[in-house]
């Protein structure tokens, strides 16, 4: 009786479920259109300029459309053994990772004791964080240029653009960290502090490891927004202490009737963020989910 009973039910289950390829399923044909239509417009730039750097100024006149027929290898080429070039990597390197550097240790410092210990003003404090990611560097661009230039005397100088850049990254840091650090049971703090380890050998040795993710999101974030950082190196850097962005802009300047040799070096310019980020891109999936879980 069971058994014939639960039959109607079961075929108007079925009955209710949508057809596959209706469009409303995550499989949809809208779905995959919407898809498409999105990689065209963020890929479409990408690979002209790629594509691009492979042919000659004449044949980007006659065709700008076209595939590059014959390939030319003599843009990235220059590009490669320009010696400018190579100078801008490296201060690009070294400012985004002094900027990772701080961002991740100091966003880690302040989110520690927001997320684990209770005090009166710990969720204002935090909200003044909140707060922090809608002020954009521009809206201080003038008071820090007077403050790194005369002030602290840092202008023209690798610290003098990361430390800015870091301190605005942190609002965003902490926001993604705290969730991290009070998801972690408080059962293995008090745990931890029996068996006679300290506050900050618990931090160390437990807290640090499994906010892993956490700290790989916002290190990568900082990085990939450190190295495209246009504004504020173009006030605060002159000469050969310019950055890529910069480079890419005084090349253009320059050689602006080598449209095919702006498209190398604009491609070599965003090749390493653009690897770094497609490497970390499912820790940073992982980092965000976890963060909004906790």
């Amino acid at each position: 009786m069971t058994v014939t009973a639960d039959k109607p039910q079961t075929r108007r289950r079925f009955a209710r479920a949508p057809k596959e390829g209706s469009g409303r399923g995550e499989g949809g044909p809208i779905v995959y259109l919407v898809a498409l239509v999105v990689v065209a417009l963020t890929l479409g730039p990408v690979l002209y300029a790629v594509f691009g750097g492979f042919r000659t100024n004449a044949q980007l006149a006659a065709d700008p459309a076209g595939m590059p027929d014959p390939w030319v290898f003599d843009n990235y080429h220059r590009v490669l053994t320009s010696s400018s070039f190579w100078t801008f990597a490296i201060n690009s390197t070294a400012i985004a990772v002094i900027t990772t550097a701080v961002t991740v240790v100091f966003g880690l410092m302040a989110a520690y004791p927001l997320a684990r210990y209770q005090f009166r003003w710990r969720e204002p404090l935090f909200m003044v964080f909140v707060v922090g990611l809608l002020f954009p560097a521009t809206v201080a661009i003038i008071p820090l240029f007077i403050l790194i230039t005369r002030d602290l005397s840092m202008g023209n100088t690798w610290w003098g653009v990361a430390l800015p850049q870091a301190a605005f990254a942190l609002p965003m840091t902490i926001v993604i960290l705290r969730p991290f650090l009070m998801a972690i049971p408080r059962e293995m703090e008090e745990a931890a502090l029996i068996d006679g380890a300290s506050r900050v050998q618990f931090f160390w040795r437990v807290l640090l490891p499994l906010s892993g993710p956490g700290m790989i999101t916002v290190g990568v974030l900082a990085f990939v927004g450190s190295w495209n950082a246009y504004l504020l190196p173009l006030l605060l850097l002159q000469g050969q202490m310019r950055t890529l962005p910069l480079g890419v802009a005084d090349f253009s300047s320059q050689y602006s009737s080598d449209t095919a040799g702006v498209f190398a070096f604009t491609t070599l310019a965003m090749i390493p963020a653009l690897l770094f980020f497609l490497a970390m891109q499912r820790r940073i999936v992982s980092g965000l989910q976890g963060a909004v879980k906790g």
